[in-house]
């Protein structure tokens, strides 16, 4: 085993001095995280610290994202040589990036005396985002510290940021000291954050958020309360969202459309298809309505959409309401969503007429897997444009194979029906 560490050292130091950086990893990799706890006993840990940091400063991005393992792996002994790095302002800004994010992974007094130096005189941006993340990679230690970083305006929002990487109830109290905050990334900042905690002291912060003037905020508080359904009858919430579906900043109302899917009541989805058919609501909040109408996952979510079919006359509506039909996924409303994709078919709809639409209307049957939609999807092997042809092809495999494929031999067999579907089903049979 001595032989062998000695050996590796050797190789090791070999591939150094050739510059060999990836090779050297290798090395590396078998001296340090082999599982053999030995090997540390018998190997200097300050020689291989002095290799490990020599690819960190030289080698190329993935060299220096494997390097960064073995530092954590070596210890306490890599904090002051990272803190050396992250300290020079000479340094390049990606060397210095990278000794941040790895200091992050040290619960020491040092690495976060530094990391907070940093966050207070740096200005680099980048090093500074990093910076506040690897703080909040250490978790409730820097707590404190971070929550005396609130109170200066030039640290106020990465000291935000970094609380938030913190996924402790500690940190709600400094979070909520901060959400009249005059800027208004630091107040979204904090309410993303504090949406994440189950505390009744949250909520209400949400909701006085939703008339917030910057639309950041409000969005923010929007998306928030979607994670606090149970309370949709205790603080009326459709009621208080349902006016921010026509918020006059566009963002916050697909917001509202994706928490008003959450909360999934009647109510709720009644809004979401006045929206949808409104004639003056914008083309990206009517696609995100259609999908929220799915999400519900309700049987009048499912009528809706049907409506909203005879109603519009948008073909990107079309589109968006027949391809997320396919994507329902509970069992008991499988059956109406194929028998409405079925009747757009059989009912000669405008949307039946265009090419993407039948193709999409293909995929969602087969999708949606049942054998209903056999006969029809065989109908559409007689359409004119090929990519039809294939989608439904597509689809039919998908189903019962051996169903289909014995309704596919009935078919061809039968004299009376068109030329064009007898091609299409011989290609069908041939492909099988």
């Amino acid at each position: 085993m001595v032989n062998n560490i000695k050996q590796l050292l050797v190789q090791a130091q070999a591939a150094h001095d050739a510059a060999d950086w990836s090779l050297l990893i290798q090395y590396l990799q078998q001296l340090i995280l082999a599982e053999d706890s030995t090997l540390l006993e018998i190997v200097n840990p300050e020689q291989l610290l002095e290799l490990a940091i020599s690819i960190l400063e030289r080698g190329d991005f993935q060299e220096r994202w494997e390097i960064a393992k073995i530092l954590t792996r070596l210890g306490n002994i890599a904090i002051p040589a990272l803190i050396e790095i992250l300290e020079d302002e000479e340094a390049e800004v990606e060397l210095r990036w990278y000794a941040a994010r790895t200091l992050g992974e040290f619960q020491h007094p040092d690495v976060m005396i530094s990391l907070l130096n940093l966050l207070k005189i740096s200005e680099d941006e980048e090093l500074k985002v990093i910076a506040a993340a690897a703080l909040g990679q250490m978790g409730t230690i820097a707590i404190t510290k971070l929550a005396e970083l609130l109170t200066q305006q030039n640290t106020r929002l990465l000291a935000v940021r970094s609380l938030s990487y913190i996924h402790s109830r500690e940190t709600i109290t400094p979070l909520l000291s901060v959400i009249q905050d005059s800027q208004a990334v630091v107040r979204a900042t904090a309410l993303e954050a504090l949406s994440s905690f189950d505390d009744e002291r949250v909520p209400p912060v949400l909701l006085n958020a939703l008339d917030d003037v910057a639309a950041t905020v409000r969005r923010t508080a929007v998306l928030g309360l979607g994670f606090r359904p149970e309370l949709c009858t205790e603080l009326d919430l459709v009621t208080k969202l349902q006016p921010k579906l026509y918020d006059l900043n566009l963002e916050v109302c697909c917001a509202a459309a994706i928490t008003l899917s959450r909360i999934g009541s009647d109510e709720a989805t009644k809004h979401l298809f006045e929206v949808l058919i409104s004639p003056h609501t914008p083309q990206p909040l009517q696609l995100e309505s259609i999908r929220a109408l799915i999400w519900v996952e309700t049987l009048s979510g499912l009528e809706y959409l049907q409506k909203a079919l005879d109603r519009s006359t948008s073909e990107t509506v079309w589109q968006e309401i027949v391809t997320v039909l396919g994507r329902v996924q509970k069992p008991q409303l499988s059956v109406p969503a194929t028998e409405i994709l079925i009747d757009v078919l059989r009912s000669q709809h405008p949307a039946a007429k265009i090419t993407t639409i039948k193709s999409a209307i293909a995929s969602s049957l087969g999708q949606l897997g049942n054998t209903q939609a056999i006969k029809p999807l065989i109908l559409l092997l007689a359409d004119a444009d090929q990519v039809v042809r294939l989608h439904a092809i597509a689809a039919l495999k998908k189903l019962d194979r051996d169903v289909a494929y014995q309704q596919l031999q009935e078919l061809a067999s039968n004299t009376t029906i068109s030329l064009d579907l007898q091609q299409g089903i011989a290609i069908a049979l041939a492909e099988w």
